[in-house]
């Protein structure tokens, strides 16, 4: 398989510009495997799919079927939000988002696959320490880069 990309390492650059969120972020694709893709309907209505996310090349990848609508979505309006998979309310995982204004496609020549590159414009991951009661987000963002606060719940 090949990957052309024409804005080679957007995954790279969250790795780069903030580690600790990009190893979080991978722990939690690597527990669940499968993530919630958010696309907007051709009328502004939200759709949910799960999808499974990879890393190739420094590009976070997701596959579609050509005929899907999420793949219909995302050619008509390439914004989305990619949420990690958690498994329970009270589990204490964290949970990873990411959101984009576009996603590119690669070039591939069938009409039974599509593999989307997706941009990042933000990233966002919400750990959970349900013994202590805080809450620690860790963002970043292309244009504000890293940042981590803690707040208490409920």
């Amino acid at each position: 398989m090949s990957v052309h990309c024409e804005d080679p390492g957007v995954w790279r650059d969250l790795e780069l510009g903030a580690p600790r969120l990009a190893m979080l972020a991978m722990a939690s694709r690597n527990a669940a495997r499968v993530a919630l893709l958010g696309t907007s309907r051709r009328d502004g209505s939200p759709r949910i799919s799960p999808i499974e996310p990879y890393l190739v090349e420094g590009q976070l990848l997701i596959g579609a079927m050509a005929w899907s609508q999420k793949a219909a979505d995302l050619r008509r309006d390439p914004r989305y939000v990619l949420h990690s998979a958690i498994t329970g309310p009270d589990s204490g995982e964290g949970e990873f988002r990411l959101a984009a204004a576009e996603a590119w496609w690669s070039s591939w020549p069938s009409d039974k696959a599509v593999v989307l590159a997706l941009h990042i414009d933000q990233a966002v991951f919400v750990g959970w320490d349900t013994e202590q009661g805080v809450m620690t987000v860790d963002r970043w963002s292309s244009q504000d880069g890293y940042s981590q606060s803690h707040r208490t719940y409920p």
